[in-house]
């Protein structure tokens, strides 16, 4: 995109129409004939699907896939593929202080680390009438998965050491992977991280907020904005979240986004939060219809608000769903 992100955003929040962005990128794959395998391991049939995608449903802006693991495998954690659903992270990397102090932050040319590199170069180079983001996992989130979700938590309050000591790592590690996806041309990042919705306020702020503002305060600027998303909050991180300083918070569907949007200033891009299994996966055609229109207008008092999903879509969507979404946005924006 020629204009700068900030610019982009103003005029965003300055516009009577609504914007959509939803994380739909898993539909496009089918689009290309490919599978899901595919266009993880692969960072030209990944880019392929995105393009499908925003010729088929064109949004406002453009992300990449939301892969949780990528991140995690390149530390070493054992990763589960299958042709048709999302890899999974299987196991424990790593156990106590002593795995965490050996344990090396990874460079970016490790494991699957180049193809999704590569596959936002290609989206920057070939996608440029709006804006494009990466997506990247968040601090907590990722060290959940090298640590084990339940026991990383539970070590965040009885040893504490060790938890500090690894989001160092994992913080290190995604801020060298944000500034690489900021040179491949991108506009901005998403930082999904939605296991710090299981903690408190307090404790996401701790443990999740402080350390990915260190990635905020060096890679955000007029030309690239962080978004960072948490669809595990209920409302209890909301300010936690705002803490970050990022120009973006992206919410999940268990949250009142008319609460949020109150709470959140004018001045932030608030963006959800329709269920992506609920509506977008499983309901009729009519039921995603009425959920969206019903959304819009508790929303319309808002500027700031960015319609989209709650979460990234999963594979097998029905294209009718995300037809009606947009069916929905169009009819709502006519109104207007």
């Amino acid at each position: 995109m020629e204009k700068n992100i900030k610019q982009w955003a103003t005029e965003v929040m300055e516009q009577s129409q609504r914007i959509a962005i939803p994380f739909i990128t898993h539909p496009g794959i089918a689009l290309t004939g490919r599978n899901v395998l595919d266009v993880v391991t692969d960072g030209q049939a990944h880019f392929e699907a995105i393009y499908a995608l925003d010729e088929k449903f064109p949004a406002a802006a453009c992300a990449v896939i939301m892969d949780l693991t990528v991140e995690a495998e390149a530390f070493g954690a054992q990763v589960v593929f299958s042709e048709n659903e999302i890899p999974a992270v299987t196991g424990r990397l790593v156990t106590d202080m002593e795995s965490v102090d050996k344990l090396a932050v990874p460079d970016m040319s490790t494991a699957r680390l180049p193809q999704y590199l590569l596959a936002n170069r290609l989206v920057a180079e070939n996608i440029r009438d709006k804006p494009v983001f990466s997506v990247c996992i968040g601090p907590f989130s990722l060290a959940c998965r090298l640590y084990d979700m339940s026991e990383f938590m539970m070590a965040c309050y009885s040893e504490a050491d060790i938890a500090r000591l690894l989001l160092s790592k994992c913080t290190r590690f995604i801020l060298n992977y944000c500034h690489m996806l900021k040179q491949q041309g991108m506009n901005g990042v998403v930082i999904a991280e939605p296991a710090a919705g299981l903690l408190s306020g307090e404790g996401c702020d701790e443990f999740s907020s402080q350390y990915i503002k260190q990635i905020v305060d060096a890679v955000q600027d007029d030309n690239y904005m962080v978004i960072v998303h948490n669809c595990g909050n209920t409302g209890q991180c909301t300010q936690a979240m705002l803490n970050t300083g990022a120009k973006g918070l992206h919410f999940g569907n268990k949250i009142d986004m008319e609460a949020v949007l109150h709470e959140c200033p004018q001045d932030i891009l608030v963006l959800g939060n329709i269920d992506p299994v609920g509506l977008f996966k499983t309901a009729e055609p009519h039921v995603m219809k009425e959920a969206v229109r019903e959304l819009l207008e508790k929303t319309k008092g808002y500027p700031n608000f960015i319609l989209s999903s709650g979460c990234d879509v999963p594979p097998h969507t029905p294209y009718s769903n995300i037809e009606a979404f947009y069916d929905a946005l169009y009819e709502f924006n006519s109104d207007m």
